[in-house]
């Protein structure tokens, strides 16, 4: 197992980047949709209909498996190197804080979808609007810390 993990750090390294490129790609459009949703579509509506299909869609076929895939990749990437790299890389704990951040915010985004789906929406666009933005906040800080490693 050890020989596998180490020869593919590589490629589990790059499957994590573009496993992370789709994950946040959703997590910044599916918010988005929220918001026109709630400020253009009235529940029950066609356009609401619309709103709920292409929310689901992306959730389930984007943000989902590409959510899981960003985790897969990143612990087996973190497992080449050596579970022990966990115990001398303070900039990696404060990096699986936020990318515990970002997947407590991809499961909200679970949540309003579903209040979306059965007509229970009780957010305007202005509250989604706000949380738009938790994404690239956890994202600029997540990427300071791969890239700086500042402690």
């Amino acid at each position: 197992m050890g020989d596998f993990l180490a020869a593919g750090y590589l490629w589990f390294k790059a499957l994590h980047v573009i496993s992370v490129i789709a994950w946040m790609a959703a997590l910044f459009y599916l918010p988005r949709l929220f918001v026109y949703h709630a400020e253009q579509a009235p529940p029950g509506s066609e356009l609401s209909e619309t709103f709920t299909v292409m929310e689901r869609r992306l959730l389930k076929a984007i943000m989902n498996p590409a959510g899981v895939a960003a985790w897969l990749f990143g612990l087996l990437t973190i497992a080449s190197l050596g579970w022990e790299y966990l115990l001398y890389s303070p900039w990696l704990h404060a990096k699986l804080v936020l990318v515990a951040a970002m997947t407590w915010f991809h499961h909200r985004c679970v949540t309003w979808q579903k209040a979306f789906a059965a007509d229970e929406n009780v957010h305007g666009g202005r509250y989604f609007r706000l949380w738009n933005e938790a994404p690239t906040v956890l994202m600029v800080g997540i990427v300071i810390l791969v890239i700086v490693q500042p402690f």
